[in-house]
């Protein structure tokens, strides 16, 4: 089951990114800046950038997520943003002696799909097991572990890179894991930094839909959802 957890992120990342923009237009020292913010002239400010276009005061503020659960088909997606950092649970020096595997919804509900999946899965780690048992290394006997292993990683990304993130991911036409996994990302990240990423989301929110033809058409249901997304 997926599980993400915020693990660390910048002390009041909303200030840090306010002082950073403050600090373009100001002749004041840092301190002087940072001691005559309050949450009002915060919020102003991070509107403001996110108005403009300014975007690199949001590279201040950077956000430790643990993803666990997910498969190494959506972490293939994941370490394409290349403006972040992992850190992934290694195929080459863990023995996987648990059988830990996603299984996509298309294929739970059918049950027929259900079951040769499962089948193929339960028979790929057994050979795994098996290579291993034959004195195999583990970084080789890996072959044999198909796309569907669960794996568990760890990423960094700053506020900026994040905004990008979120505008492809969250996206109804993202891939199902990838996007419950930074869906659920965002709504962590809303929580520390509500000022930051209250506009946050896929492209149609607060802007428009990038997909042309292959948009999916409920841009009003997609814009109430992530309104909603901390409310509560």
């Amino acid at each position: 089951m997926l599980k993400v957890t915020l693990l660390r992120h910048t002390p009041d990342p909303d200030e840090c990114v306010a002082t950073a923009a403050r600090l373009c237009y100001s002749a004041k020292d840092i301190e002087s800046l940072r001691s005559g913010l309050d949450r009002a002239q915060i919020e102003k400010l991070i509107n403001k950038l996110l108005t403009s276009g300014h975007a690199t005061p949001f590279e201040h503020a950077s956000f430790t997520f643990g993803i666990e659960g997910v498969s190494r088909t959506a972490t293939h997606q994941l370490v394409r943003h290349r403006i972040a950092s992992f850190s992934q649970q290694s195929q080459r020096y863990v023995t996987f002696e648990t059988r830990e595997f996603i299984m996509p919804p298309t294929a739970g509900l059918n049950e027929q799909a259900r079951l040769k999946l499962l089948e193929h899965y339960e028979s790929a780690f057994r050979v795994y097991s098996e290579l291993i048992e034959l004195g195999i290394p583990k970084e080789d006997a890996r072959y044999a572990l198909p796309e569907g292993s669960a794996t568990k990683i760890v990423t960094t990304m700053n506020a900026r890179e994040m905004f990008h993130f979120f505008r492809l991911r969250c996206c109804n036409r993202a891939q199902w894991e990838i996007r419950a996994a930074a869906i659920e990302m965002l709504r962590l990240a809303r929580n520390a930094a509500p000022v930051i990423f209250s506009k946050a989301g896929p492209s149609c929110v607060g802007g428009k839909c990038p997909e042309g033809s292959f948009s999916c058409g409920k841009i009003i249901e997609v814009r109430e959802f992530f309104e909603n997304l901390c409310a509560g």
